[in-house]
C-alpha cells in the first residue's frame, strides 16, 4: 500500500509519510480507509465495465443496451470518486477546462435514459447513445494535455473539402 501511496503522491519525503489524494477528504460522514477506497473504486470500475460489456450482448435491443451502457459509464466514471473523494471529483469535472464537456456528457446521459425509459423509441435511444459515446470521448480527452486540440485539428484536416 505504501508503494501505491507513493505512486499516487509522486513520492515520499523520506520520513515514511506521504501526502496523497487518497488521504485528502478522508474525514466526513462516510470515511473509508485507503484500502477500502481502493477496493470500492476497483469494484465500481469492474461493475461499470461489466455492465458495458453486457450491453454489447443486448445490442440489438436498444433500450436494454442504453440502460446497461449508461449505468456502466456512470459507475466507471464514478469509480474515481472513491479514490479522490466526491468533492474533488466534482471540482475536476466542473473545472473551466472541461465544464462544457461534462455538461454535454451529463445531458447526453439524461437524454439517453429519457429516450430509453420514457419515450421507448429505439431510434432516438441509439442516437442518444451515439451522442453519449462522443461526449464521453471528448470528456476523456479533456484530461490529456492538448488531446482535444490535436483531435480537432485532425478532424479539420480530414473533413477539409479544399484540395
Amino acid at each position: 500500500m505504501q508503494k501505491l501511496n507513493e505512486l499516487f503522491s509522486g513520492g515520499g519525503d523520506g520520513d515514511g509519510t506521504t501526502d496523497s489524494f487518497l488521504e485528502d477528504g478522508s474525514e466526513g460522514l462516510c470515511s473509508l480507509t485507503q484500502i477500502q477506497r481502493m477496493y470500492a473504486s476497483a469494484a465500481s470500475l469492474a461493475t461499470g465495465l461489466l455492465l458495458m460489456f453486457l450491453s454489447m450482448i443486448v445490442f440489438t435491443i436498444p433500450i436494454k443496451f442504453a440502460l446497461l451502457f449508461t449505468f456502466g459509464n456512470v459507475l466507471a466514471i464514478g469509480s474515481t470518486a472513491f479514490l479522490m473523494g466526491p468533492e474533488q471529483q466534482m471540482n475536476m469535472m466542473f473545472d473551466p477546462v472541461r465544464v462544457y464537456a461534462t455538461s454535454i456528457y451529463i445531458g447526453c446521459v439524461v437524454v439517453a435514459l429519457i429516450c430509453a425509459l420514457l419515450i421507448h423509441s429505439k431510434i432516438l435511444t441509439v442516437i442518444a447513445i451515439l451522442c453519449e459515446i462522443c461526449a464521453l470521448i471528448w470528456y476523456s480527452l479533456s484530461y490529456i494535455p492538448f488531446a482535444r486540440r490535436m483531435v480537432s485539428e485532425i478532424m479539420i484536416r480530414l473533413c477539409d473539402t479544399e484540395l
